[in-house]
């Protein structure tokens, strides 16, 4: 097949690199970069940080050692799921574009880490700069990839992505591709997406290629192939130990097949280790099915102390309110975020949170014309279609309810432990 037909191909009928590293990453206290101790042998990521460390001492008046050990830290970053790394970088490449204003390679780097940090629009305006000087490079139209879907411009996002595939076929771009055919509803042509981008991935960065397997897990998990999105989390584990997204894959895996108290396990780990907003949230909610609520209610606090942090550096609320709404707490506070949150961004999972909010405040009227922008790419995301067919059956439009009940209650749904428990109770209701 042509590459510019990949992506034209699946949606007749990004994934968001950049930003999917900060979601979980937070801990409540900054801890100072240090260099490693001479005892221990340092990394791949660290020999990287020291060279560029180097470079920088040789010729401080040269941007190449600052973007040298800003794209360093990022990768640390992704690697050691510790943000504060992405925060050097940052500083590093606010060095770099002193002393060489607006050259390429921090532009490139700086557009990367705006979307890190969930600053799409800035992305955005970055990319486009760096395109001014270099139009012909595939990650930066793949950085426009990643800001235009979050920003919910998805036919720009496919023009983009086609762009990206068309300029070099890599592991990075099918994986964009992968995610677009997803949000678009096809499920089969994200897998096959998916699958090409791990075979595409470079076996010399075992982290790439251990995020790809985990994406092709979740592809997987989508369509209800649970023992092969096992495997592939599992292989993902042993590619990259203790990656933290394919750990919350693995925990997803065993939720779906309904043993909540080895996801518990897996959540418990994680915690011991590298503490998240989200792991704390997905662990409340699991520990209130296990009937611990006292457990479930410190995991919930901890979830409430971390994710403040996290929405001062992304600016935006979006998990914090969804987790009120949920659990039915502060639900006018909620509405108010949620449609601050609208008045920025129009993905389609910023829709479902307005539509979610308006529901649970009584404005089911409104809520329905938020839920059908939510639905306007055909998505088959559980939440989305689990909050549709809430506000279909409270409507009393029941068809249009169980259809999508029915893929909020999927056997292979686990989007949330006690939300998916209650779509088939919900289903149940209308059969």
């Amino acid at each position: 097949m042509k590459s510019s037909k990949l992506i034209i191909l699946a949606l007749v009928g990004v994934l968001s690199i950049g930003a999917l590293t900060l979601r979980s990453v937070l801990k409540s206290k900054p801890k100072p970069v240090v260099c490693p101790a001479e005892t221990t042998t340092p990394s791949k990521v660290d020999q990287r940080i020291l060279r560029a460390r180097q470079a920088i001492d040789k010729m401080p008046n040269s941007s190449d050692g600052y973007n040298q050990l800003a794209a360093a830290y990022m990768q640390k970053a992704r690697e050691t799921a510790n943000f504060d790394y992405n925060a050097s970088a940052d500083d590093a490449l606010t060095r770099s574009l002193t002393v060489e204003p607006d050259n390429y390679d921090a532009l490139k780097l700086r557009s990367k880490l705006q979307l890190t940090y969930h600053r799409f629009a800035d992305a955005l305006e970055t990319a486009r700069r760096a395109q001014n000087v270099r139009a012909d490079d595939h990650d930066v139209w793949g950085q426009m990839t990643d800001a235009l879907v979050e920003l919910g411009e998805y036919p720009a996002a496919v023009r983009a992505a086609q762009k990206m595939v068309d300029l070099r076929p890599d592991s990075s771009a099918y994986a964009r591709v992968s995610y677009l055919r997803e949000l678009h509803g096809d499920t089969k042509g994200a897998i096959q997406a998916m699958t090409a981008a791990v075979k595409a991935a470079n076996p010399n960065d075992p982290e790439g290629v251990a995020w790809c397997r985990t994406q092709l897990g979740n592809e997987l998990m989508n369509v209800g192939k649970l023992e092969a999105a096992e495997r592939e989390f599992d292989g993902a584990l042993l590619i990259f130990a203790d990656h933290h997204l394919a750990l919350q894959g693995k925990a997803r895996a065993r939720m779906a097949a309904g043993d909540f108290q080895g996801a518990a396990r897996i959540y418990e780990q994680q915690q011991s280790k590298t503490p998240s907003a989200d792991a704390a949230l997905a662990l409340g909610d699991l520990y209130m099915l296990l009937g611990r609520e006292d457990a479930a209610k410190t995991e919930y606090q901890q979830f409430e102390s971390l994710e403040r942090e996290n929405a001062a550096l992304e600016r935006s609320y979006r998990h914090m309110f969804n987790y009120w709404l949920d659990h039915d707490l502060n639900l006018g506070e909620a509405l108010i975020r949620a449609t601050s949150e609208y008045d920025s961004r129009k993905d389609i999972f910023t829709c479902d949170s307005l539509a979610w909010a308006l529901f649970k405040n009584g404005r089911v009227a409104e809520a329905k014309d938020l839920i059908n922008q939510a639905l306007r790419t055909g998505t088959k995301d559980a939440r989305i279609n689990y909050h549709a067919g809430m506000i279909y059956k409270t409507l009393n439009i029941r068809d249009r309810a169980a259809q999508h009940l029915q893929l909020g209650a999927a056997p292979n749904s686990s989007f949330d432990p006690l939300q998916a428990e209650n779509a088939k109770k919900m289903l149940a209701e209308l059969e």
